[in-house]
């Protein structure tokens, strides 16, 4: 697919910043740049990934956060709120869910919570226990 043009904005590199800063305060986790021009990354602990963040992935015109979900979560944040929760390809049938960075106000509490949830599906216990 092609690029929908969207652009990098301030707004978004800063967002991009917060998502990192909270990526990397969990125990050993890393951030990775990916893509063709490196504008997307890949949130992981150890070999296992528990994130992604996505910009216009294959032009869908998104900005998003994709990270690995308990049972049932991603069913739920999706019915709840499907303007902001979305299931995103390639992962979203293993459970993962995407939430949108890209709307008007990003509640980042909730964005730290799913980041610290997906990190304990990946995670080895030695590493749980740091994150208490």
């Amino acid at each position: 697919m092609k690029s929908s043009g969207i652009k990098a904005s301030a707004e978004t590199r800063s967002r991009l910043k917060k998502l990192v800063a909270i990526a990397q305060s969990l125990p050993d986790a890393e951030v990775a740049a990916q893509g063709l021009k490196g504008e997307h990354r890949i949130l992981r602990v150890g070999k296992k990934s528990f994130g992604y963040y996505c910009f216009d992935h294959h032009g869908d015109g998104m900005i998003a956060l994709w990270c690995k979900a308990t049972p049932g979560e991603q069913g739920r944040l999706v019915a709840e709120n499907p303007r902001r929760f979305f299931v995103p390809p390639y992962v979203g049938p293993k459970g993962w869910v995407g939430v949108r960075l890209d709307q008007r106000s990003v509640d980042w509490n909730e964005i730290a919570y799913l980041l610290r949830m997906a990190f304990r599906l990946s995670a080895p216990r030695a590493l749980l226990a740091r994150l208490e």
